[in-house]
């Protein structure tokens, strides 16, 4: 009996070599008769940035180009991490406002308190009437020919634009920043930071289905911030001064943008090899069966995350021809995708709906809940006795648990139970 081992995606030698003899090691131990064999594919069939990463805006400049200013590149970064933070939170420039008010001297409901002793009862806060405002726009999106509701309609937010506009009116950070906006030129400020929540509000509910420019979202803004009597060429100095510091700390846009060249290379072995399997899968399935084939004997086949993915389609490929693959009596996979990609119609060897062929091997899938790069056979190929999903739990998070499963004692027992049900020798 031998053992043939398939790394997955991202790997190449030193990782290779490491993988493997922990592998060789565990299974060496429970099957000390058995050949342990591995098929390293990852030099001759991986991903690699052929043109040196000159596709990659922020990698390398192009022949001629001058340097974007750092302060152009300051200012845009600062603007998408600030609105990142809106879509995730879009009441948290109102809740800045509710907590801190305004500083000493600035006119705000504190200042009022502490040094207008003659202030009279009841009189509203410049703050109140701009939310009463808010709270009296009709609910129902402006019709098209209104610009405001042209511009609702034509980016796709006229939907999701009424509980937007409910959510931040009958918001506790709204009512209370409210009360503390005494003065106009905190009732300005404040009208500013509810336009710019109920914006938020509305294209982070549309999501993907918002089409949505930075310049039309801008505008957005500022006919909100008109409606309710402020300024919109002022932006909200108080809030945003704050929340723009912390946006840029805490939010990912601006480091992807510093980043985005060495990501991309460091990501591309891993991304790359995926991508590169769907282009040109046919070399590498040859690859693995001549490695297969190359030994007689019964085999199992073991293949981890793409590994998994490419022994599915040769082996399902192969057994649709009537040629199933020689000696192959078990396939495990570990930590794959092939279940997903045969619902997507992105499996080479089925379409979606189609059975396994008959030919095909034992199927042992074996699955962390954690990791989001694994998936069930089972349900997707429904009554095929053939195919048995197991689980294992590494207690790691992603992206530790994709490859803690070679260290599981569990596995190996899996393994070795599956052996011995197919009844290999």
């Amino acid at each position: 009996m031998r053992f043939l081992f398939v790394h997955g995606t991202g790997v190449r030698r030193e990782r290779h070599d490491r993988l493997f003899a922990l592998v060789r090691e565990r299974l060496t131990a429970r099957f000390p008769d058995a050949a342990v064999d591995s098929c390293y594919w990852g030099d001759r069939f991986g991903a690699t940035l052929g043109a040196g990463g000159r596709s990659v805006p922020g990698l390398k400049p192009a022949p001629g180009a001058a340097p974007d200013a750092p302060d152009e590149i300051d200012a845009i970064d600062a603007e998408t991490a600030e609105w990142a933070l809106l879509l995730a939170d879009p009441l948290c420039e109102l809740r800045v406002l509710a907590e801190a008010g305004w500083p000493a001297g600035a006119g705000g409901a504190d200042d009022a308190a502490d040094d207008d002793p003659f202030a009279m009862p009841g009189v509203q806060a410049a703050g109140i009437r701009v939310l009463a405002t808010l709270a009296a726009l009709p609910p129902a999106p402006p019709h098209p020919g209104d610009e405001l509701g042209a511009l609702l309609h034509g980016t796709g937010l006229a939907a999701d634009f009424p509980a937007a506009l409910d959510a931040a009116a009958r918001s506790a950070e709204a009512a209370r920043a409210a009360e503390r906006a005494t003065g106009d030129p905190q009732a300005r400020e404040l009208a500013t930071a509810l336009a710019r929540a109920v914006a938020a509000d509305a294209l982070a509910a549309a999501g993907a289905e918002a089409d949505c420019t930075g310049a039309e979202r801008d505008r957005l803004v500022e006919l909100l911030t008109t409606r309710l009597g402020g300024d919109a060429r002022v932006p909200g100095a108080r809030a945003a001064a704050f929340l723009g510091r912390l946006a840029l700390r805490v939010t990912t846009q601006p480091l992807l943008n510093a980043r985005r060249g060495s990501l991309t290379v460091g990501a591309t072995p891993a991304l790359g090899d995926i991508l590169r399997y769907q282009a040109r899968g046919h070399d590498l399935r040859q690859f693995l069966h001549a490695r297969i084939t190359a030994a007689p004997g019964p085999t199992v086949l073991i293949g981890h995350s793409l590994g998994g993915i490419a022994l599915v389609d040769l082996l399902a490929l192969a057994a649709a021809r009537g040629e199933a693959v020689p000696g192959t009596e078990l396939l495990v996979t570990v930590g794959s995708q092939a279940p997903f990609l045969y619902e997507l119609g992105a499996l080479t060897a089925l379409e979606p709906g189609a059975k396994l062929p008959y030919g095909f091997p034992r199927w042992l899938n074996v699955y962390d809940r954690q990791d989001v790069l694994s998936y069930l056979a089972g349900p997707v190929f429904p009554g095929d006795p053939r195919i048995t999903d197991h689980e294992i739990g590494s207690r790691q998070p992603f992206p530790a648990c994709h490859s803690a499963y070679w260290k599981q004692d569990a596995l190996y027992e899996r393994i070795e139970q599956a052996v011995a049900e197919a009844e290999i020798g």
